[in-house]
């Protein structure tokens, strides 16, 4: 795609439906958030109540493995041998013995159903403080808060269902090969042409899985003598792939783009350690929506610093591709960048497409070395076909290449809720980080208490969230990360922001209310 011909499809009618701050570039960087407005400052009173709050959960812990080892406290219905604590003196089986078990029931909850607006999730419960989990064999159907379905593709009937049973009486449900033996089929080739046009590249190629897309294709491009300059919020595929691949890697503030100047400028006027020879190559990774902050890539500074510097850039669109953009192309789309400007795009099919696996698009060079020299493509299954036709079909429906409008509504009724649902939030008292224009919404609950009091309040009301803590999150910045679908319809979101006012309320977690602080 040439850059007249991207910047004519950022020109179309529904693009200004979308939002008009997008046009061009220069509008988009005028009118994006300031790195403030993102990330609010956690107040002090909250930062010292919520360190206090694990003091003393640690301190009990303590005093929990003391009485264990004395015999006067069982772990759940068993008690621990001395020679199993000298297996577990670290502080992540602590951690998770005395900290994450107690509350294990906020977490891995697993559904019965398609994970769509509307989900069951199976009904459980434990007798031995969470260490296993009873299913008395009953569901509960819960509005869907926390699944990556952002435009609703997750269904159970309809004509991308329908093209995937099909798919499944031709060719089975696995390819039983890898790429460079019999699992390069011509649906893949379609499906790899069809990725690349739809992202703007050269060429594309797919993978059976999206956090083997990065932890297996990072090593493929960078080696020893690269230097990589990795956010701070990356992806852990992203982080063990950097360091998989041999190179030196170093973090940078996330989304800092003076932090990173200066990294850069360090690395060009230093070198390699020891040597001080010039790096080899200098590669900026970075995402274009971080998952865990809502945030979206500085993509125009980051542009001109890697021409400036003569770098390359690698963005992973895991969660900006099909949900940012008049067009829902991503994070190029989102600013009007041609894709040209970034050497490789890499991004996942398990969110916006309703499937699963990845793909890398890049240039035919550095396609073709990939199929060549990928872990991915030589010890890896290709993906089946059944989950390749779902890819197919929903990428169809997005471009419009289906004879129908149903991918435009689904991109604008993603933005329409995406800026409803937090503005209302806001009005409320959360305090949230994050772009408007982003549809993971992270809802800041700081205490580990109210971070499991809040998941369990919400399902106790038909809600199904996800909450985080620590060490996911930095330790004062627990949250419940709310994921928004163009599957919720204005009914359903109101119900919900109903429910959570309430819930906010009970916990007193409306922090941007001065009497909720502690």
């Amino acid at each position: 795609m040439t850059v007249a011909e991207y910047a004519a499809l950022c020109s179309k009618e529904n693009s200004m439906f979308y939002h008009s701050s997008v046009k061009n570039s220069e509008e988009a960087r005028k009118n994006r958030r300031s790195k403030n407005e993102e990330f609010p400052e956690t107040h002090t009173a909250i930062a010292v109540s919520t360190y206090l709050s694990y003091c003393i959960l640690i301190l009990y812990g303590h005093v929990r493995d003391f009485l264990r080892r004395l015999g006067l406290m069982r772990h759940g219905k068993r008690a621990i041998k001395d020679d199993v604590f000298k297996l577990e003196l670290d502080f992540s089986h602590f951690y998770t013995r005395n900290l994450y078990t107690r509350v294990r029931d906020s977490w891995d909850r697993p559904i019965a159903s398609a994970p769509g607006p509307i989900m069951d999730i199976m009904d459980r419960y434990s007798d031995d403080y969470n260490i296993t989990f009873k299913y008395p064999g009953t569901v509960s159907k819960v509005l869907n808060l926390g699944s990556y379905n952002y435009l609703g593709f997750a269904e159970t009937s309809g004509p991308c269902i329908e093209a995937v049973i099909q798919r499944i009486s031709d060719d089975g449900v696995c390819s039983c090969s890898y790429r460079r033996d019999l699992g390069t089929s011509r649906q893949l080739k379609e499906l790899e042409a069809l990725t690349a046009r739809f992202v703007g590249k050269e060429d594309a190629m797919v993978f059976g899985m999206g956090f083997a897309t990065n932890s297996a294709n990072i090593p493929s491009l960078m080696g020893k003598g690269c230097l990589i300059l990795s956010d701070s919020c990356n992806h852990t595929s992203v982080v063990l792939g950097a360091r998989l691949s041999g190179a030196v890697v170093r973090k940078f503030k996330h989304n800092d783009m003076v932090v990173l100047e200066k990294e850069l400028r360090k690395a060009i006027t230093d070198g390699q350690p020891k040597t001080h020879k010039p790096w080899k190559k200098i590669f900026l990774l970075v995402e274009g929506i971080y998952s865990m902050e809502g945030t979206i890539l500085k993509l125009p500074e980051i542009v001109e610093l890697k021409k400036k510097y003569k770098a390359y850039l690698y963005v992973d669109e895991a969660h900006s591709i099909g949900a940012l953009g008049p067009t829902g192309r991503g994070v190029c789309d989102y600013f009007c960048i041609d894709p040209s400007e970034i050497d490789i795009l890499m991004g996942t099919f398990t969110k916006s497409f309703g499937s699963a696996g990845g793909y890398v698009a890049a240039s035919h060079e550095i396609i073709n070395f990939l199929r060549k020299v990928s872990y991915g493509a030589a010890y890896a299954s290709a993906m089946s076909p059944p989950i390749a036709q779902m890819i197919v079909s929903t990428m169809k429906v997005i471009m419009g290449e289906d004879g129908s409008s149903d991918g435009q509504r689904r991109i604008n009724t993603l933005a329409e809720n995406c800026r409803y649902f937090r503005k209302r939030l806001q009005e409320m008292g959360f305090v949230l980080y994050g772009s408007d224009h982003s549809p993971v919404i992270p809802l800041l609950l700081y205490h580990p208490g109210r971070v499991t009091a809040f998941s369990k309040e919400c399902l106790r009301r038909k809600l199904g969230v996800v909450v985080v803590g620590y060490p996911a999150t930095p330790l004062v910045e627990g949250r419940s990360r709310i994921c928004l679908s163009a599957a919720h319809t204005k009914e359903m979101l109101d119900w919900a922001l109903e429910q959570l006012d309430i819930v906010g309320d009970l916990l007193r977690v409306k922090y941007n209310k001065i009497n909720n602080w502690i």
